[in-house]
């Protein structure tokens, strides 16, 4: 667990800073010409997965469709290839997530959750309420937690301490998740400052 903590340890503390700094748009002077607009997963059931992301977590379903089917030249009808689920948190344009099966191939099956490397992903979810929330998250179908909630602290750029209840899950699909919650006030910020 302690080497978990480790990987992860500037990812938490990168997007708590970020997070808390940066939640509203920057000014038009120092926009960029791009977005960042979501994080797609290829997962092996979105039935599957909605239970952790929709129920537990609570993000909001914004479009749930079936794709990418097509009717060649002699009227022949072939069914759709992917379904496509989009969720959002609190913004509209920017990090949302989707949820993208194929329909045409058969899933790969999962077989073990691995420790997060190069060429992998972390997803970094900050939860005001996540005492209330994690044993809800904890007992969905094919999560695994990795780490149950706990307090610990990362160091901020004044040279004091930013806490921060960590929690750690893998989801069905093998996803390693951060389910954190900031406990005081991020580097950078004005309630740091006071």
């Amino acid at each position: 667990m302690n080497s978990i903590r480790l990987i992860c340890a500037g990812f938490v503390l990168y997007s708590s800073v970020m997070t808390n700094i940066f939640a509203e748009p920057v000014p038009e002077s120092e926009r960029l010409p791009i977005d960042i607009r979501r994080t797609t997963l290829l997962v092996r059931d979105i039935d599957k997965s909605l239970p952790l992301y929709r129920d537990a977590l609570g993000l909001r379903v914004v479009y749930d469709q079936k794709i990418g089917g097509v009717t060649d030249k002699d009227g022949k009808v072939t069914p759709p290839t992917v379904r496509l689920v989009l969720l959002r948190a609190n913004d509209t344009f920017i990090g949302a997530l989707g949820l993208m099966q194929r329909l045409n191939v058969a899933a790969i099956a999962h077989t073990e959750n691995k420790k997060p490397q190069a060429g992998g992903m972390i997803m970094v979810i900050n939860a005001k309420d996540l005492e209330e929330r994690f044993p809800k998250i904890s007992k969905v179908p094919g999560v695994t937690v990795a780490t149950a909630p706990e307090r610990i602290e990362y160091p901020a750029a004044d040279g004091g301490v930013i806490p921060v209840l960590f929690s750690a899950i893998y989801d069905p699909d093998g996803f390693f998740i951060e389910i954190n919650k900031i406990l005081g006030a991020a580097a950078g910020t004005e309630a740091a400052r006071k």
